[in-house]
């Protein structure tokens, strides 16, 4: 069994408002390199928090995470806001776009901000992950003017533009008529035959049965052993 690209040790999360709550349990699980993994569970079980926790975009909890090799916990803010844009692609339930920006110029932002490539290059690759969602015939319509299905399959691209070693997902098809679910389905089904590690939280059953690995959530607590043996 190859080295564990996402490993997560004991993760424990409270909330505080309106009283202390326990959101999660001391949750262990790995994901392997080029693994499709979904996490499923009723409203409130915890999926989304765990997908912030290990997605880094969420530091405050107790236990470890090393993605890559690296041990993130604990690392200084501007430290991990750059590990995160090298090696992390998020896509949200809500695509997050700027509107007053084209959809091209939206892809462009996390590479920009990265700095490893210079403007041309970027502009070329952006226009590169518009093409494999089908998207580059509107890669210069504002992201305002696009429907709900375009602006999902735009923020994929953008999640995917510096290339990273993990592509997390809250959600993608969950606020999406059935048509564009099953576009975006079909999209994260393919990146995963393209070797690349995927983990998705979904309500969809039919969309983590067609997932390398369902990984069951009840109360803050994984239902299916999450650590590969």
């Amino acid at each position: 069994m190859q080295e564990a690209i996402l490993k997560a040790e004991k993760l424990s999360k409270y909330f505080y408002e309106p009283s202390r709550f326990q959101v999660l349990h001391e949750v262990s699980l790995s994901i392997q390199k080029g693994e499709f993994v979904s996490i499923m569970g009723k409203s409130g079980c915890g999926k989304s928090t765990l997908l912030y926790l290990l997605s880094t975009l969420d530091t405050d909890y107790e236990g470890t995470i090393d993605i890559h090799g690296v041990k993130v916990t604990g690392l200084p803010e501007k430290n991990l806001a750059r590990f995160r844009n090298e090696h992390i692609g998020f896509v949200f339930q809500f695509h997050f776009l700027l509107p007053e920006f084209t959809a091209l110029q939206n892809v462009m932002l996390p590479a920009l901000k990265l700095g490893r490539l210079d403007t041309p290059a970027i502009e070329a690759h952006a226009m590169e992950k518009l093409r494999q969602m089908e998207m580059h015939e509107h890669a210069h319509k504002l992201s305002g003017k696009l429907s709900g299905g375009q602006q999902q399959r735009v923020a994929i691209a953008r999640a995917l533009i510096n290339d990273p070693d993990i592509i997390m997902a809250d959600e993608p098809t969950g606020n999406l008529d059935s048509t564009n679910a099953a576009i975006i389905s079909n999209i994260l089904q393919e990146l995963a035959r393209q070797d690349n590690t995927i983990i998705i939280v979904t309500h969809d059953r039919d969309f983590a049965n067609r997932t390398d690995r369902i990984i069951e959530m009840v109360d803050g607590r994984l239902q299916e052993p999450a650590v590969h043996p």
